[in-house]
């Protein structure tokens, strides 16, 4: 038990010793005013009949704030299980939302390596293009060459056959 409701109870205990050692001093009657009229009753039994009253008002009192505190306590934890559900949706939308970004992102880079990769095998063709180019131009420059060379040499012939 608490040391509140242990303290509670001495004082109850206490307050019963003290009715009970007494009680022909609680049950003598005595003449009491009303404001307006005088009536002849136990002084002890009336002051112990509204201690008991304001008993019974303060325990409805505590049972009161006690219903008032566990209804409070319940809707803070309905409130709560709804915020952590809020929170949890939330966060499985951030990450959703990331996911998203993330694939998006993945696939701009894929869309980028996919470009540059295609103007590389472009810029390759064209380069291989350009070499066989450049090739055939220097073959047919060197057969022209070759051509004009075995020309000259026969006309030199001629001449060297005629002299």
């Amino acid at each position: 038990m608490k040391l509140h409701t242990l303290l509670l109870m001495f004082v109850l205990a206490m307050i019963v010793a003290f009715t009970t050692l007494n009680w022909t001093a609680f049950i003598t009657p005595t003449a009491l005013s009303l404001g307006f009229t005088h009536i002849q009753m136990p002084l002890g039994l009336v002051m112990l009949g509204l201690m008991l009253f304001l008993l019974v008002i303060f325990l409805f009192f505590v049972t009161y704030m006690q219903t008032l505190s566990i209804l409070e306590v319940r809707n803070h934890s309905r409130e709560l299980k709804i915020y952590k559900e809020l929170a949890d949706k939330a966060e499985v939308s951030r990450f959703t939302e990331l996911r998203t970004y993330l694939e998006n992102k993945l696939s701009e880079h894929e869309n980028l390596h996919m470009v540059c990769k295609s103007e590389i095998i472009a810029k390759i063709e064209q380069t291989g293009n350009d070499l066989k180019t450049l090739m055939e131009e220097t073959g047919n420059t060197l057969a022209a060459y070759i051509g004009e060379m075995d020309d000259r040499m026969e006309n030199k012939n001629q001449e060297g056959n005629k002299t």
